[in-house]
């Protein structure tokens, strides 16, 4: 076969290995997607019908990518498809045997969310904030781990009682949601011997792209469908395994031998993407890991320039002294959009953000919004605004129930309708509305909302007359008008959220001059709008992305800035006490440095802005296990 002349030799024995279960440990940049689609050729020269060929894959767009290749290569096109597609395809047509109708509904997010609401109600249960959602991940979760409502323990009755009669209306509606695909598929091959053997003579040989991203439901799919031959050829990497917060299981790809008797494990280990330097750094601290097959990446590219180790005073040094080596970079050659900017939590992109702003650098971020965008920054600007005037019904309307208090959508714009009919701003409407000198007449309730804000707003105003430091009047907004107790509204978003505020009191520390009280509030809102309304970027320009580790897998790029590397920050204050929590961390170092082609830059700072105060921070532990032959200080 021609087609093989082009792979290397580890290449080659995976992709015509025929009978038994591969695993494939395929490294970073070791041609990976490359393997799978020549093995598929390989098989379908070796007369395999393509019919029996069945490859799976984690993403619409890596199917389809695999489906392309595969008739370029073969001229012949295979079953490539999503774990959920083939659940679906499965359930179409034996689903009956479960009870459920063939023309069953596949319920969206929002879906479910609705029939979670009618479950709460006929359980008679009070409906708080992003309950729904975090109800809706517990049960997803339970699911993925094959968990039923019989075997949730009694101390979670109340999650177990939802869920029980979730499922039942589920049924009752002929409606399936998007992780009964993967339980029902399960549970329709483990008890029924009849499909299982129809579905097992249906597919010959099954690859799987990104093993290491498996789940519970997805490593037992897998292994009840390959139960009568064995031509499982699974392709992954632990060094790689990234996503235990989306239920993915290393252990998956760890106990593939134990899983798979007769098993063979080859390992991709030539690296076509980047330097040398690189690749031994990156090999030097994934060795501190337990949880991984023993493996070291090389590349025949040569060395190339050590990696540079920035370390700063502070984030807006580390944010200047990065836009300076982008800038530098750029006008020696190397584009925008072959440089990157990598960090652990988005609220780092602030600093960033700005310094790439004062430095004209065409920007975006990647995946999430830029940091002044986001919800709970604008709704601190909104009530800062307030503070300052005191008469924008916009910035009223957005952050009178932050937190709740009782003041709904209708009674507002009532509300607004009566204050502008009698010519008055937001406080006097408000005083107004608690003497009933307003047509808009407001309940017990309601006026004790309404109260509550004119109170927090005014004791957050005080901060003005007593001429605080910016960072302090920020501070005291945040704390009277209960900024944060809003936010713990929704647990599931609260952490990242209260970063972002902690990251903007940060700004105004950094920001601040001589200039105090109403002052320094009126420039520091004037400066953000301007910022907000100047676009560093055209549609037809190229631009530095900036994005988290977990949004960079898979990603490459000439230039690669790791920027945050303390302890704390990364590995994230969250995960210290956890030693696979730990292990998860590294890996995504690993995944961030892997990303780079030419050069890597990994940067630190000696203090941090932690609540408007700078606070001393530890280099990185990651740092520490790089071996300093490979690091060269900027």
């Amino acid at each position: 076969m021609q087609l093989l002349e082009q792979l290397n030799p580890q290449q080659q024995e995976a992709c015509t290995h025929m009978e038994g279960p591969l695993l494939v440990l395929a490294g970073a940049g070791s041609g990976k997607t490359r393997v799978v689609t020549f093995r598929i050729a390989h098989l379908l020269e070796k007369g395999v019908p393509a019919e029996e060929i069945l490859a799976l894959t984690f993403t619409n767009k890596a199917a389809g990518e695999m489906q392309q290749r595969v008739r370029r290569l073969a001229f012949h096109s295979v079953l490539a498809c999503t774990f959920h597609s083939l659940c679906a395809r499965i359930l179409r047509e034996s689903i009956s045997l479960l009870g459920y109708g063939p023309h069953f509904t596949i319920f969206d997010q929002e879906d479910s969310e609705k029939l979670l609401k009618e479950v709460l109600v006929a359980l008679d249960m009070k409906e708080g904030k992003g309950q729904l959602r975090r109800i809706r991940a517990q049960i997803s979760h339970w699911k993925n781990q094959l968990r039923t409502p019989d075997s949730i323990p009694d101390e979670e009755r109340e999650g177990r009682a939802i869920f029980r009669l979730y499922q039942e209306k589920l049924q009752f509606y002929n409606a399936v949601d998007f992780d009964d695909l993967l339980t029902l598929t399960v549970r329709l091959l483990r008890d029924y011997p009849e499909a299982r053997t129809k579905y097992q003579k249906r597919w010959s040989y099954i690859l799987i792209d990104e093993y290491q991203d498996t789940n519970a439901a997805q490593a037992l799919l897998v292994k009840l469908l390959a139960a009568q031959h064995g031509n499982v050829f699974a392709v992954g990497d632990p060094d790689q395994s990234i996503y235990s917060w989306r239920g993915a299981e290393i252990d998956n790809i760890l106990r593939f031998a134990e899983e798979f008797p007769g098993a063979r494990v080859i390992a991709l280990e030539q690296n076509y993407r980047s330097r040398g330097t690189i690749l031994e750094a990156a090999n030097s601290l994934i060795q501190h890991n337990q949880g991984r097959y023993p493996k070291k990446l090389w590349s025949n590219l040569g060395p190339g320039e050590k990696i540079g180790l920035i370390t700063a005073w502070n984030e807006r040094a580390e944010a200047e002294r990065i836009a300076e080596l982008v800038s530098s970079a750029r006008r020696r050659g190397v584009k925008l959009d072959q440089q990157v900017i990598l960090y652990r939590t988005n609220a780092q992109s602030r600093a960033l953000e700005d310094a790439f702003l004062r430095h004209r650098i065409p920007h975006q971020i990647i995946g999430g919004l830029s940091f002044y965008d986001r919800k709970e920054i604008k709704d601190l600007l909104a009530m800062l605004r307030l503070v300052l005037g005191g008469s924008d019904f916009v910035a009223f309307f957005r952050t009178v129930q932050l937190p709740k208090r009782g003041l709904g959508e209708t009674t507002l714009r009532k509300f607004e309708q009566a204050a502008m009919e009698a010519g008055l701003h937001v406080e006097e409407a408000i005083e107004a509305a608690l003497q009933d000198r307003l047509l808009c007449k407001l309940g017990p309730k309601q006026k004790e909302g309404a109260r509550d804000y004119l109170v927090s707003l005014r004791r957050a105003r005080a901060g003005l007359e007593e001429n605080l430091p910016l960072h302090e009047l920020i501070l005291l907004t945040i704390e009277t008008m209960r900024l944060l107790e809003a936010l713990k509204e929704d647990p599931d978003s609260y952490q990242e959220r209260k970063e972002n505020v902690e990251e903007m009191i940060s700004k105004a520390a950094e920001w601040e001059s001589e200039l105090t009280g109403r002052e320094a509030l009126s420039a520091f809102l004037e400066e953000l709008s301007l910022r907000s309304a100047i676009d560093t970027k055209s549609e037809d320009q190229e631009t530095l992305s900036l994005m988290t580790l977990h949004h960079g897998k898979g990603l490459e790029f000439d230039y690669v800035y790791l920027v945050g590397m303390e302890e704390e920050l990364f590995p994230h204050i969250n995960t210290i006490d956890d030693p696979r929590l730990i292990e998860e961390e590294r890996r995504l170092c690993y995944v961030g440095m892997t990303r780079a082609k030419e050069r890597l830059f990994l940067s630190t700072a000696s203090s941090r802005f932690v609540w408007g105060m700078p606070k001393k921070s530890s280099p990185s532990r990651f740092l520490d296990e790089i071996p300093p032959r490979y690091l060269e200080e900027i």
